[in-house]
């Protein structure tokens, strides 16, 4: 089995206790922080295991290099805390399931870009940015050969994540790639950060979608014409296990003539959707949620975004409707850039 690196002694000497002190949604002073990690560590019970958002944050808080928030996943899931209902955990556990049947496995031999559980999303993969790439997703079996399963984190089934991530490794292996591009930054933070952080080994090259697309924008230079538009990014949470690659954001905009609006909530201070808040059907969760999300559509309005920008499908169902009902129109970051290069995404006027 698969055991988490993680050094008590690290939270011990932290001078700052980021992990928890920084946190948007539980006010901790440094001391208590220290102490409530601590605890954890030890795996006994601490009210941060019961009031965790699972934005992933403190991943990316932590200034020591350790892993706080698979940590609080582990301990939620061995003392039985559930971050949701139970119901809904069984529900989701029994969707993602894969190796159901047989998948096709043809050799690539070069890039693929791997959709993972995202197969419906297949219309943003669309025209010269996407040119010659091969493509691996759940088939319309509905076979999750390619889900990296790293969204149990949000359920506290750690587990769960050990015992099929690599499996699906091993099937993507299979078809030789030389790298592997991640549509979602979850199944990046996956095959980096997770596999790292539980030594898990990854044959081959994962690629952030971002980055993919900022290198293909580049190769196609020649072709971008401003697109004159102020915007807003709506960054996810599985965005803080990887934050090496967020820079691609700000370098995605300035290439293609895209203005960032200064906000509030951006990069490190950026609030995620919130979907998982809503999820939890504690006392006052939803309240909790719909205050966060007012928030942070009000910044998006008040910094006078034109659009707002995402990658996460989850966010995008989950704040897309609300920021366009704000007069502010939902993107996705592809349909961004392929407007760029003169190519009008399906639906957009």
């Amino acid at each position: 089995m698969y055991e988490l690196v993680f050094d008590k002694d690290l939270c011990l000497h932290c001078s700052t206790q980021a992990c928890l002190t920084r946190c948007q949604y539980i006010e901790i002073d440094k001391e208590t922080a220290r102490k409530e990690i601590l605890k954890i560590a030890r795996g006994e019970d601490s009210f941060v295991l019961h009031d965790c958002a699972t934005c992933y944050a403190c991943e990316e808080y932590c200034t020591s290099g350790n892993h706080p928030f698979y940590l609080i996943a582990e301990k939620q899931e061995s003392l039985g805390i559930p971050p949701v209902p139970r119901p809904l955990i069984q529900r989701a556990v029994n969707i993602g399931v894969p190796f159901r049947g047989r998948p096709e496995i043809n050799e690539v031999n070069g890039p693929v870009l791997n959709m993972g559980a995202f197969s419906e999303y297949m219309p943003l993969i669309q025209g010269r940015l996407f040119e010659g790439l091969a493509v691996i997703s759940t088939d319309e079996r509905k076979m999750f050969h390619y889900f990296c399963q790293l969204m149990y984190l949000h359920y506290g089934r750690s587990s769960l994540i050990k015992e099929r991530l690599p499996g699906i490794i091993e099937t993507i292996a299979k078809h030789r790639p030389t790298e592997v591009v991640c549509f979602h930054d979850e199944c990046y933070g996956a095959y980096t950060s997770y596999c790292e952080a539980y030594g898990i080994d990854v044959p081959f090259k994962p690629v952030h979608f971002y980055e993919y697309l900022y290198n293909r924008l580049l190769e196609l230079k020649d072709m971008i014409r401003p697109v004159g538009l102020k915007v807003a990014y709506q960054r996810p949470c599985s965005s803080r296990l990887s934050p090496d690659k967020h820079v691609f954001v700000r370098r995605i905009f300035d290439l293609i003539g895209a203005e960032s609006v200064k906000r509030e909530f951006v990069d490190g201070n950026a609030l995620c959707c919130a979907g998982a808040i809503e999820g939890q059907r504690r006392e006052g969760s939803r309240k909790r949620a719909a205050e966060q999300q007012k928030r942070n559509i009000e910044d998006m309005k008040k910094a006078g975004a034109e659009i707002c920008v995402f990658n996460c499908p989850a966010c995008f169902q989950t704040l897309g409707g609300m920021v366009a009902g704000n007069g502010i129109k939902p993107i996705h970051m592809s349909d961004l850039c392929r407007l760029a290069i003169n190519e009008t995404p399906a639906g957009w006027r």
